[in-house]
């Protein structure tokens, strides 16, 4: 465990950066650090390694005093990953990775079988190791840059902002893979972000900071949400604070309906047997059963061929929240949902109004969970994590 008890940081022009700041950063957890520019974020990340020192209070690790520690040896326990990776230009991918065990003494020929097997781990192909960083995609830098933090496999890994200088595909992807990753080494991360989207899908815990390194709360997401602590916390969630906490609620429980789910070389007659009341529109499918978009019934079954209605980004059921499955009935020209297996084949669809009963049912029983246990804190109930849409 990280312990930040009473730490202030305070620059000799009178500028204070942190103040007082108490906090208790889990083990084998991510901790995020959230807050607007100037909040102090970067500044708290940097005195956990000793790249800034304190003026007052101190940091604690596993029991210890930090400055007990001798600050390379410190370090070197610890992975760093920043924006745009901060790649040695003039070295290859694999001697990149390897660069921290080479510095702790290990013989060249683990240091480099250990960053091979860091490439695999976090997406890289391995035909990439003897290329230069300026010969990768900003999104494979960043990858490289996490190989390499994680390479002496160290139990702590700091992370600022790394990915924020990447398109949000990429982003997406990257955020993914941490919790990959994470889910696998189970590291006590510590992670900066300005962005609260990013802050909610990788954070067990979020700590959200305001101008002068002052503590606004620290929570777990869904509580953070749910609760946030005053006007200041409320604001920097924003105003869809109540779509984002649907990311927490799981779609595995979705009632669906396969009846509108038409082959595309339906007959007439299958096309009138699957029609439904509730709409009308059929959703057609190729021949391995993925989705292919929305068509009229009745033109359909008497032969008209419009081009078909697109029918949004379809959700995976159980795996994505009520919040994606949201989001595909409101994008869906038809005002219906298209929930796929994770084969990508459709295998039921779901109305905007069935998804708002199922919203209200898991308001209901986390409202039933919370009130039997005292209060709304904790991530479990059965809420998923980091499935933000």
């Amino acid at each position: 465990m990280i312990v930040i008890d009473a730490v202030t940081k305070r620059y000799p022009d009178g500028t204070t950066a942190v103040d007082r700041l108490t906090l208790e950063i889990p083990d084998r957890s991510i901790t995020v650090l959230v807050g607007p520019s100037g909040c102090g974020k970067t500044t708290t990340l940097r005195m956990i390694n000793r790249m800034i020192e304190p003026s007052g209070g101190r940091i604690l690790l596993d029991g210890q005093d930090i400055r007990e520690r001798p600050v390379n040896a410190l370090r070197r326990s610890m992975g760093y990953v920043i924006q745009n990776a901060g790649l040695f230009p003039h070295r290859t991918i694999i001697e990149n990775i390897a660069t921290v065990p080479r510095l702790i003494g290990w013989d060249r020929a683990r240091s480099r079988k250990r960053a091979t097997e860091l490439m695999e781990r976090v997406g890289l192909d391995p035909a990439l190791a003897k290329r230069y960083p300026y010969q990768l995609s900003g999104g494979q830098q960043q990858r490289v840059g996490v190989a390499r933090a994680l390479a002496a496999d160290p139990p702590v890994l700091l992370m600022d902002e790394p990915f924020s200088a990447v398109d949000p595909i990429v982003r997406k992807g990257l955020q993914d893979e941490l919790l990959r990753i994470q889910a696998d080494l189970g590291k006590t991360i510590v992670f900066v972000t300005h962005d609260i989207d990013e802050a909610i899908k990788l954070g067990d815990h979020v700590a959200v900071l305001r101008k002068g390194g002052h503590l606004a709360q620290f929570a777990p997401p869904p509580e953070l949400l749910s609760a946030p602590a005053d006007a200041f916390v409320e604001d920097f969630l924003g105003a869809d604070r109540g779509i984002r906490h649907l990311s927490f609620f799981t779609s595995a429980g979705l009632e669906l309906t396969a009846e509108p789910i038409v082959a595309e070389d339906s007959t007439a007659e299958q096309i009138r047997a699957h029609s439904i009341p509730q709409t009308p529109y059929v959703l057609i499918a190729d021949k391995e059963g993925r989705p292919l978009g929305w068509a009229h019934a009745a033109d359909r079954a008497d032969g008209v061929r419009h081009e078909l209605l697109p029918h949004g980004h379809a959700f995976t059921l159980g795996r994505d929240s009520l919040r994606a499955a949201l989001d595909s009935a409101v994008l869906s020209p038809t005002g219906w949902a298209v929930a796929v297996d994770a084969e990508g084949r459709a295998i039921g669809v779901a109305a905007q109004e069935t998804i708002a009963s199922a919203i209200r049912s898991a308001h209901a029983e986390r409202g039933s969970v919370a009130g039997g246990t005292g209060g709304t804190g904790g991530t479990g109930d059965g809420l998923e994590r980091g499935v933000l849409a």
